[in-house]
């Protein structure tokens, strides 16, 4: 567990916090964000029989719920209780339940409650990794490279 933002940006080893350092508040409905090199720990983050997906899974789901422009919004969690106003296109029909749980970068946490990021295991060069993103305001699955250092949710897949 890493709270200080200095010591954050420069890992180069895997660590986990709370967004805003603030379990009590964030916790429960969020769980861990966690830095890239968690995800690669030889250590293995996910538990036994378990892996983070890669992105040829995330696109293998990507194409089951429809494509990129449909699947955010079955993978969204319905309603506005965590997500903000409109929550466009979420239906949740695959059973993800995609939470917005924001991200870390350094000493910026930011979108909670507006976006969740989700780690791939696939590496795209020596400073970024593959994420995906799901948004209030659009029903759309977003996969990007973001900075190994950024803090992501992670979401295990069954070996």
């Amino acid at each position: 567990k890493v709270t200080d933002p200095t010591a954050w940006g420069a890992l180069t080893t895997g660590a986990y916090c709370y967004y805003n350092n603030d379990s009590a508040t964030y916790a429960a409905t969020y769980g861990k964000l966690y830095n890239w090199y968690a995800v690669n720990d030889p250590r293995g983050l996910a538990p036994a029989g378990w892996h983070i997906p890669s992105d040829a899974e995330w696109a293998t789901l990507e194409t089951c719920l429809g494509g990129a422009s449909v699947a955010g919004g079955e993978m969204k969690e319905t309603g506005t209780i965590h997500w903000q106003s409109p929550n466009t296109g979420a239906t949740n029909s695959s059973g993800f339940t995609g939470l917005p749980g924001g991200y870390r970068y350094d000493v910026v946490y930011s979108d909670v409650g507006y976006s969740g990021l989700w780690w791939s295991s696939t590496m795209i060069s020596g400073q970024v990794a593959s994420a995906l993103q799901l948004r209030f305001d659009n029903g759309d699955l977003f996969t990007f490279g973001q900075s190994k250092t950024s803090g992501l949710s992670v979401r295990c897949l069954r070996d």
